[in-house]
């Protein structure tokens, strides 16, 4: 058990309330729910991320057609294509990254257990260095590497962070691939709404109207992406959404004016 709730003391900090955050921290959560919280907000990553690449890539799509004045169908037809292959190609990165990341973790934790394990009087000198490049008395470190080289697994876990700033997660390869896929898919579908519909409602069914919706529901989806982006990095959310906003405003811009430049040539 580890004396603090962890929810409650980031809620503190937030607001720099320190009788919330004394009162967090006598309060008791499982280590098994600071796990289950920590791969819940691996996943939020992946969901955010896949999800604004998804719109982004796919609006750029959409405003390139746009201002090239080509005929819907071919945003229809460029969209799910980016759809199906740039999430393809996003997922199949993703698992490839993650899984490279916790191979290399892996190996680097085997390496620190063969040498804590055959030497250990090299990898105490080790720690005590580290600790004393941060300030702390020589006899200080000494005593505390001490204490910590008499339980294995939490030395191996403090030379892991330490000496190579390795902090290991629990993070599943396809688990992240299936999240980015997904969500690239779903959030990218956003902007081909308007000429999925156009098919079937007849008061939209103008490049114009078409376009212009859109526009809409891809400036809403980008500031409540960017919004949900605190869950991660803990900023304001207005803010956080607005700049995302203005980040895919600019993609979207460009990517119409290309369309626009080259209309001649379609």
């Amino acid at each position: 058990m580890v004396s603090r709730n962890l929810e409650e003391a980031r809620e503190a900090y937030k607001e720099k309330n320190i009788e919330a955050t004394i009162e967090a921290h006598k309060k008791t959560s499982l280590k098994a729910q600071e796990n289950h919280n920590q791969e819940q907000g691996q996943y939020i990553k992946s969901l955010i991320y896949g999800g604004l690449d998804g719109i982004i890539t796919t609006f750029a799509v959409v405003a390139g057609v746009a201002g090239a004045a080509l005929s819907p169908s071919v945003v229809l037809i460029l969209g799910f294509a980016n759809l199906v292959g740039d999430g393809l190609s996003m997922a199949i990165g993703d698992y490839l990254s993650t899984k490279a990341e916790t191979e290399y973790k892996e190996a680097e934790r085997k390496r620190e257990a063969w040498e804590v394990e055959h030497y250990p009087e090299g990898e105490k000198q080790e720690l005590m260095e580290l600790y004393i490049e941060k300030g702390i008395a020589e006899e200080d470190a000494k005593i505390v590497t001490e204490i910590f080289s008499k339980n294995k697994e939490a030395w191996i876990d403090i030379m892991m962070v330490e000496e190579l700033g390795i902090i290991e997660e629990n993070e599943s390869p396809v688990k992240n691939a299936l999240v980015t896929f997904f969500s690239f898919g779903i959030f990218g579908l956003i902007p081909l709404i308007a000429y999925v519909f156009s098919k079937f409602i007849p008061s939209i069914n103008s490049e114009g109207n078409m376009f212009f919706l859109s526009c809409i529901l891809t400036a809403l989806t980008l500031f409540i992406l960017g919004a949900l982006k605190v869950k991660i990095t803990g900023k304001n959310w207005i803010r956080s959404g607005l700049e995302m906003l203005i980040v895919g405003g600019l993609a979207a811009g460009a990517a119409y004016l290309i369309g626009a430049l080259f209309s001649g040539l379609a």
